[in-house]
């Protein structure tokens, strides 16, 4: 088993699958659909023009068991000869994506086909793999979010925690720009004469740092700003481009009512203000019924399974959203992701691979998990 989930991570790893590479994330889906359909799933195609398609896997449904949905993503962050190949030393796997996310997607591959290897067929556990998610699911997160209605419980495979640490929390995230229309005048002859939306930009952004509160896991991070003709000029227009997380639903409402403030207060008379943006992925709380999931899955492999909350997102907020019991960090350890030191620990993809193949054997055996 170990020397097949590295013969076919190398050669996902192998092909660039940027995220606006249509052809190597294409490249990449058509390995796993060509995986995938050896073991009895149909794949359904949501193509799409600009990047990769969206690819769901759907496996017979018997009527009497929960369903069940594994998730990941087909992209990577790295364009074309940035950061490339596959290489291995005693511990650790090195290449684009070994551990967000193809390692992560070869470890169901790899529990499902033990399942299958087992019983002949695999029955109410579908995947789907999204092309986009590195870009923030824009184009695939209402497809992800309208599919994963029907299902009763997700697994989804990024990188486990140091600790090997499952995912049972991830912040909440939106973008947003607010753009201020003010007066130009010539700021030696007509200074009264003008309205100055730089200005208006400066007191806006001290009240929107003010929404932070670390210990309630909230931040509101102004990360640019424009605004201005020159030095002698008074401002006529300025805007401000921030991102806010949240660690919980009350501290969303308390920092979206605070903003529907900020945009409509008016601290430099005769400006203007409107808000763009919106939330991109919402909070994925941890939960009673996670909880249930977990102890069920320790009482299953024998495995204990420390829990840990991210600051980061992934689509997991957006199956938890659509109320959907879920899971994260179900892939291999791993760390450098998104830099060109990524790898992934050997041993945590046996771990996670024995972990997901009795959990998922569990299921098809009685119907269920917890």
């Amino acid at each position: 088993m170990a020397q097949r989930w590295k013969k076919n991570l190398k050669e996902a790893v192998c092909i660039n699958s940027y995220t606006h590479n249509k052809r190597g994330v294409d490249a990449t889906g058509g390995l796993f659909r060509n995986w995938l359909e050896e073991i009895g799933f149909e794949t359904r195609v949501y193509p799409r023009e600009l990047i990769g398609d969206h690819l769901h896997f759907v496996s017979p449904k018997s009527g009497g068991r929960e369903k069940i949905l594994l998730l990941g993503h087909l992209d990577t962050v790295f364009p074309p000869g940035t950061f490339e190949g596959f290489e291995e030393d005693e511990r650790w796997v090195y290449g684009p994506g070994v551990c967000d996310m193809k390692g992560g997607n070869v470890v169901a591959l790899e529990a499902l086909r033990a399942i299958y290897a087992a019983n002949g067929t695999i029955e109410d556990i579908d995947l789907l793999f999204v092309s986009d998610e590195e870009t923030g699911s824009d184009d695939s997160k209402q497809l992800t979010g309208e599919l994963a209605r029907g299902y009763d419980k997700c697994f989804v495979f990024e990188a486990a925690g140091e600790h090997m640490e499952v995912v049972v929390g991830r912040k909440g995230i939106g973008t947003f720009e607010i753009t201020i229309e003010g007066k130009a005048a010539h700021a030696g002859t007509s200074y009264a004469k003008g309205v100055d939306a730089n200005l208006e930009a400066a007191l806006k952004l001290q009240k929107l740092v003010e929404l932070t509160d670390l210990e309630k896991g909230s931040t509101v991070n102004v990360g640019k700003i424009e605004g201005g003709i020159g030095a002698n000029t008074i401002s006529p227009h300025a805007k401000l481009l921030f991102e806010l997380r949240y660690a919980n639903h009350r501290e969303k409402e308390r920092v979206m009512r605070a903003l529907d403030e900020i945009v409509s207060t008016d601290f430099v008379e005769r400006t203007s203000s409107r808000l763009g943006g919106s939330i991109q992925r919402d909070v994925m709380e941890p939960n009673v019924w996670q909880k249930a999931l977990i102890e069920a899955m320790e009482r299953i492999s024998g495995q204990r399974l420390p829990v840990e909350s991210r600051g980061g997102v992934s689509d997991a907020n957006i199956v938890a959203s659509a109320g959907v019991v879920t899971i994260d960090g179900l892939g291999p350890y791993g760390d450098g992701d998104h830099t060109p030191k990524e790898r992934a620990l050997k041993t945590s993809f046996d771990e996670r691979i024995d972990l997901m193949t009795k959990v998922l054997m569990h299921h098809q055996k009685y119907g269920e998990i917890v």
